[in-house]
């Protein structure tokens, strides 16, 4: 820990409570208040949606910002206050820009978010120059954010103020990539010597992500392995020569678990709390999530527990034939959480009608349902077919339930292959993305089940004493704002900073 805490300014889409479409809003919230723990001073700039009142959160007006895009100059307010765990958010506000809708745009509506994101990027200057808290660090996030470690270098040339800023860019999924038309490049207001194939330009539009990958002075991925995984042509969804070309640069810091708030011992959201020492408590909350799902009430039938998005990427079309065949032997009973694809959705929603009394389903999200699958099912399913990080099969070690996954991003990171020779390990991993594996790794921990009650036991043991704590994920992450300090002796370095071919993947 440095002695004497830094000055960061995170700029992100997404930070719960206050605005979340999926694991980048806990992500940012829980480092966020994890690095106020640990003495920073660390504040967000987030959009101010329409969901988010500022008068609730004790935030204040700090006044008129004034944004230059494009080479006019766009006002909106700038609100104050403090964030919930820890740490101080700052809230842009702009009706036109973040008033309707959600998050993101959808359809004809993506297109607006060109406009939308580069003006919150370019905002987060404004707010070091204007605010008065000129950072140590800037730390985007993801492709909404990722103009700003480019507005920063731009802003370095003429600035002094900015000239010791370093700049780290966050890639929570590379496939996600903010790919616009290129007719909003003269609002997004960059030098056009950026609007080239090494930078922004991308098959004659804009792509956010790749251009930021070129702009930031360090650049972490959300896990090891796929810190390498992005710098191969099938991880990489079209950007693997720009992080190879920056793989110098390039850290996998896996993510955390927030363990205040997923915590078996203390979560307000179960039945009946329980630890590793006594799980008399995880029966009674296996017992309320059948009563829940309407699912017959045997305690000797294993629960298979799903909280996803529902889309291809999690690869539960993969498992959708293996699931069938185990409800129908009934060997198995299965709760399904999540929203998404609309196909998927019914296909879920069908399986449930078609095994009533051994399946069910939430098409949606609720917090409370997450928690009580996390800690009443006996397996946690994750067969991704790639996954930066993920944090639901953490949150099921922690409480307890065994994850099967795929081997790929944070699932290789975290889940340990069980050995049944030993009895070690904390869960079922497979490795080819494809129905043959998941299946069969499926019938494999059903097996377990069954044969080697013993080792289930001694699995959950194991997968409950894993620890994942942010605390040892900001540790590293301070180590790569310390490499970007002085920034204008990085620009100096010219050439070396696009180049290096040996990363830092550990």
């Amino acid at each position: 820990m440095f002695s004497a805490g830094l000055r960061l300014l995170f700029v992100a889409s997404e930070c719960q409570p206050l605005a979340k479409a999926g694991g980048l809003g806990d992500a940012v919230a829980a480092l966020v208040k994890t690095l106020a723990r640990r003495g920073h001073d660390v504040r967000i700039l987030l959009p101010r949606y329409a969901s988010i009142d500022p008068a609730a959160l004790g935030a204040r007006s700090q006044g008129t910002i004034r944004v230059p895009m494009g080479g006019e100059t766009l006002d909106g307010e700038l609100w104050c206050g403090p964030l919930e765990g820890g740490g101080t958010v700052y809230l842009l506000e702009r009706d036109d820009l973040f008033a309707g809708g959600g998050v993101y745009g959808a359809g004809d509506s993506y297109a607006r978010d060109a406009w939308r994101f580069s003006f919150l990027s370019r905002a987060a200057l404004q707010v070091a120059l204007d605010f008065d808290f000129v950072p140590d660090v800037l730390h985007a996030h993801d492709w909404p954010t990722a103009l700003a470690p480019a507005y920063l270098r731009m802003l370095r040339d003429h600035e002094p103020r900015l000239a010791r800023t370093g700049s780290v860019l966050t890639v929570h999924n590379v496939e996600y990539q903010g790919r616009f038309a290129m007719d909003a490049w003269r609002w997004i207001g960059l030098p056009d010597e950026q609007r080239t194939a090494e930078r922004f330009e991308d098959l004659g539009g804009i792509n956010f992500l790749k251009g930021g990958v070129a702009a930031a002075d360090a650049i972490t991925a959300v896990s090891p392995t796929y810190a390498r995984e992005i710098c191969t042509e099938a991880g990489g969804h079209g950007l693997r020569p720009y992080f190879t070309r920056r793989a110098a640069s390039l850290t996998g810091i896996l993510n955390g678990v927030d363990e205040e708030l997923w915590d078996p011992r203390t979560d307000a959201f179960l039945v009946r709390r329980f630890d590793a020492r006594d799980l008399r408590g995880k029966l009674a909350c296996k017992r309320a999530l059948q009563a829940a799902f309407a699912l017959e009430p045997r305690d000797d039938v294993p629960v298979l527990g799903i909280v996803s998005r529902l889309a291809p990427q999690k690869g539960l079309d993969l498992v959708y034939e293996p699931l069938a065949a185990l409800l129908d032997e009934g060997r198995a009973q299965l709760v399904v959480q999540g929203s998404g694809e609309p196909a998927l959705e019914g296909a879920f929603r069908t399986m449930a009608e078609r095994f009533a009394g051994r399946a069910g389903v939430h098409v949606g999200y609720s917090e409370e349902t997450a928690h009580r699958i996390h800690a009443g099912a006996d397996f946690f399913l994750m067969p991704s077919r790639h996954e930066p990080c993920g944090l639901g099969q953490m949150y099921a070690m922690r409480y307890g339930t065994l994850p099967i996954v795929r081997a790929t991003g944070g699932l290789a990171d975290t889940v340990l292959p069980y050995d049944e020779s030993t009895g070690e390990g904390t869960g079922f991993v497979f490795l080819a993305p494809t129905v043959d594996a998941c299946a069969a790794m499926l019938r494999y921990a059903i097996d377990t089940w069954y044969r080697r009650p013993a080792h289930v036991a001694r699995l959950r043991q194991q997968a409950m004493a894993r620890r994942f704590a942010w605390e040892d994920s900001t540790a590293r992450l301070e180590k790569v704002y310390a490499s970007v300090m002085g920034a204008r002796e990085h620009d100096a370095a010219g050439a070396s900073h696009a180049g290096g071919t040996k990363g830092s993947f550990g």
